[in-house]
């Protein structure tokens, strides 16, 4: 070993210690690293949300990208300070700044067919620092149809040292040209057990906190982060799961929807006020349009694209935040219905126990099931586009007591 590598510089970096629960899987990618004829160019990773899609299709990319650092040209004699460059590689690659790394991830409701075109650019260059170049695009599901068509080509006879990694909810979301281009891979729900040990490991979050925001999040890696280390989120959710008991008659429901809809754009709002100005800002710079007080016709037309895109990402955004009210409302009345069936099997909500079993003492098991059919009712007809108020005023008002009484 050289002098200045110590044996901690040198120790292998886990690259997958972030992908939990998902064992069948990671044993698959890492084969496709280890051996060349088990490796293809185009990969589709799917699995319900929070399962950790993105967070595998990055550790795929750093074991590929590590394991080809540096190329045949320029590899060191020393084992020491080749296995010091690989790790530096990997870490390069999980922190996203890895020149041979380009990850697309999108709040927009479509990934165009320019976005599309500049990718298949990209994919035509050699890597910069190893051996391979990988494209990772977080929201599949997204490239629609007149964008799949350009993204073909450059699937089905990339470069040899580009790998394409999909990422989407599951194969049905991805347009049939490109998924049936691509080698697929199925994520599954973590446990909840697995999440809570991530959460310890990474930030250090008390045991049994840490099991709690995993079920309350429903094995949801990213939301179970969110609840395990932001008070706020947690008192949210609370807020939310409130309703079940708070809302006795139509009035009650109605001002329960205008709540829900108020703090679900308040949220969109919020989270992408500085975002879009910043975007807004680069896109002047780039036309060369930065400090002019009148803008030529072609700039505004492309800033007014800009707007276009950030108006329909902000409602996607409130969008999202209903349907994550609603499930985690499904959450709370699927509580309901294990206790009045005397089902032994954990709560999600262990916090809202004492809620839990008085709303179940007050119903009956009919009643429930009809209150989590009205949660889905509402969440086709979000994701139909009816009007967030109207469609979450019918849901609010369907979970109010229907005179079932006591359950016997």
């Amino acid at each position: 070993m050289s002098a200045g590598t110590s044996p901690e510089a040198a120790a292998p970096l886990d690259i997958w210690a972030d992908v939990v629960g998902q064992e069948d899987a990671v044993a698959v990618l890492r084969h496709a690293v280890a051996d060349p004829t088990a490796m293809t160019h185009a990969w589709l990773l799917t699995g319900p949300p929070g399962s950790g899609r993105s967070v595998a299709a990055r550790a795929f990319a750093a074991d590929l990208i590590a394991s080809s650092t540096p190329r045949s040209d320029g590899e060191p004699t020393s084992g020491g300070e080749l296995a010091v460059a690989r790790a530096g590689a990997a870490e390069r690659v999980l922190r996203g700044v890895h020149p041979d790394l380009h990850v697309v991830a999108t709040d927009k409701t479509v990934i165009t067919v320019a976005e599309v075109r500049d990718l298949v650019t990209l994919a035509q260059r050699s890597p910069a620092e190893s051996g391979w170049r990988v494209i990772v695009v977080e929201d599949a599901d997204r490239i629609v149809e007149r964008s799949a068509n350009a993204l073909l080509k450059a699937i089905e006879e990339p470069p040899p040292r580009t790998v394409w990694v999909l990422c989407a909810p599951s194969e049905q979301d991805v347009i049939t040209t490109v998924r049936s281009r691509c080698r697929h891979v199925t994520l599954r729900v973590p446990t909840a057990e697995a999440v809570a040990g991530l959460l310890v490991r990474r930030h250090g979050v008390d045991g049994g906190e840490a099991l709690l925001a995993a079920r309350a999040a429903q094995s949801h890696i990213g939301l179970a982060t969110s609840l395990a280390l932001r008070p706020e989120a947690r008192a949210r959710r609370a807020r939310v799961l409130e309703i079940a008991s708070r809302v006795r008659g139509v009035g009650d429901a109605i001002l329960a929807a205008g709540e829900l809809v108020e703090v679900a754009t308040a949220q969109a709002t919020a989270s992408a006020a500085e975002r879009d100005a910043t975007e807004r800002a680069a896109l002047l710079r780039a036309l060369g349009a930065d400090g002019e007080a009148t803008l030529p016709p072609t700039v505004r037309a492309q800033v007014r694209q800009l707007e276009e895109d950030q108006k329909r990402r902000a409602k996607r955004a409130v969008v999202d935040g209903l349907d994550r009210a609603m499930t985690d409302l499904l959450s709370f009345y699927r509580d309901v219905l294990v206790v009045q069936l005397g089902a032994e099997v954990s709560l999600v909500n262990e916090a809202q126990a004492a809620d839990v079993r008085a709303v179940a003492a007050s119903s009956t098991p009919e009643g429930t099931l009809a209150r989590m059919d009205a949660i889905g009712v509402a969440r086709t007809r979000l994701a139909g586009n009816v009007a967030p108020l109207l469609a979450v005023e019918a849901m609010t008002v369907a979970l109010r007591p229907q005179g079932e009484g006591a359950r016997r």
